[in-house]
């Protein structure tokens, strides 16, 4: 391939890959009066998305600070007891933040290609009340109501 290829192979790459900044005024609020996940309402479940992860990680260092602050010998049996019980709650607590960064890197993904906002049952689109308090919802409310009804019978076999 010439140098000309190439410079205009590259130059192509980097356009399609370079997306538009999208206004997001900082009262913007998605609505039901405009176009179901237009670009407004993806850069701002983005948005609401990776500050919530960035939460979530500024926690999760804080505990592995505290967590080697603890990590001292207490003599008292009592007081060591209690700091083992406070040690297990912040692991679980870590581990299910862990599990949440997780599921918001997948609707992270499900912007980038075009899947965020629909329900992976029915293909339907989840409520834009729904996805505001639980922007990493998969699911309709109906869907998911229906998923935990069949899966609390599983459980009761």
């Amino acid at each position: 391939m010439t140098e000309a290829h190439l410079s205009e192979a590259s130059g192509a790459k980097e356009s399609v890959s370079m997306k538009a900044e999208v206004f997001l005024p900082d009262d913007y609020r998605p609505a039901e009066d405009e176009p179901f996940m237009n670009d407004r309402q993806l850069e701002y479940f983005r948005r609401k998305l990776l500050i919530w992860k960035q939460e979530l990680l500024d926690q999760s260092a804080e505990t592995i600070d505290s967590l080697q602050d603890s990590a001292r010998n207490v003599p008292d049996i009592a007081d060591r007891a209690s700091e083992e019980t406070d040690r297990a709650l912040e692991l679980r607590t870590r581990d299910r933040q862990r599990k949440l960064v997780a599921k918001i890197d997948a609707a992270l993904r499900r912007i980038d290609n075009g899947e965020f906002g629909y329900c992976e049952v029915t293909g339907e689109p989840i409520s834009l009340k729904r996805l505001d308090a639980r922007p990493i919802a998969t699911m309709t409310l109906e869907a998911q109501e229906k998923h935990e009804r069949r899966e609390k019978v599983h459980r009761d076999d």
